[in-house]
């Protein structure tokens, strides 16, 4: 048996080289592993452990901060609207109203239960009877008409204290041109004469020239004029001192007197005095479109 395997071998010379290989890839693998474990050191008794620790980077300066905190806030994110940072817990009285009160948070304190809201009861008494209740009349003040001399003494009062401010405004103002104050109440004789003569033509003129509008609307009214009266008779001023409440009266006594001028020289006996005279009158529009100067 063992010469005819030994005979077939040998016919096969390429089983009997695998074979070889075979024999000679064991050995060498079984000696690689056995000297493997034979170099290989012993394990260390003291281990060291090393960690990389990478360095933070310092947070870049904000010029404009948006908001105000403690400590720095990296990694926040970025909105286009800024708002307000708010506590994540909330308002603590906004939690109290919104938690229910439990009586485990009753007891503890933390919740006072709100007191009850007492129910009001209002009984009425119903009756078939309707009860109109009257409520007084106002009483209304008749207040006093006033007296026609009442009226005029008001109105020479009002004109006594316009001359006399007229008078220091007069004197301040020119010192160089001599004045004469001239009013109702002037008795002297050549002063007097003049202003009736100046008075009349004015009240001639005005109701020659009565205005149209104030007869249409049936206005009446009462005012005082100051006219500065020069030498020749011309006008060198026109002030209203006191309106009678229409301006359509107050331009028509402007204009009527301004219609007037010029008006007469003055006579020898009052040039040597004076050079210019302020009148002073009070101009009555009355009932029946008529011009009067009130004395």
């Amino acid at each position: 048996m063992k010469e005819r395997l030994a005979g077939k071998i040998a016919r096969e010379p390429l089983g009997l080289a695998l074979l070889g290989a075979t024999v000679v890839h064991a050995f060498v693998t079984l000696a690689i592993g056995f000297d493997i474990q034979r170099n290989n050191p012993p394990a260390p008794e003291h281990t060291l452990d090393i960690t990389l620790v990478v360095p933070e980077k310092k947070p870049e300066k904000v010029e404009k901060p948006d908001f105000l905190a403690q400590a720095p806030q990296p990694g926040g994110g970025e909105q286009v609207q800024k708002n307000r940072p708010s506590n994540p817990l909330g308002n603590p009285r906004t939690i109290r109203k919104q938690q229910k009160p439990t009586p485990e948070l009753v007891r503890a304190g933390t919740i006072h239960p709100e007191p009850r809201r007492q129910k009001q009861v209002i009984t009425t008494r119903h009756t078939n009877r309707k009860e109109t209740v009257r409520k007084p009349k106002p009483t209304v003040k008749a207040t006093p008409r006033p007296r026609v001399a009442q009226l005029l003494a008001s109105t020479q009062k009002e004109i006594d204290r316009l001359t006399a401010e007229l008078d220091r405004h007069i004197q301040s103002a020119s010192r160089y041109k001599r004045r004469k104050v001239l009013n109702a109440s002037t008795r002297e004789y050549k002063y007097a004469s003049y202003l009736d003569a100046w008075r009349r033509k004015v009240e001639r003129i005005g109701n020659l020239n009565y205005p149209d509008e104030a007869k249409r609307k049936r206005l009446y009214g009462t005012l005082i004029l100051h006219v500065a009266v020069r030498a020749d008779g011309s006008i060198e001023q026109i002030r209203l001192l006191h309106p009678s409440g229409h301006k359509i009266l107050d331009d028509a006594a402007v204009r009527i007197v301004r219609l007037a001028a010029p008006f007469a020289p003055f006579p020898p006996e009052i040039l040597k005095e004076v050079d210019v005279l302020d009148i002073t009158r009070t101009w009555q529009f009355r009932n029946g479109n008529r011009l009067f100067s009130a004395p």
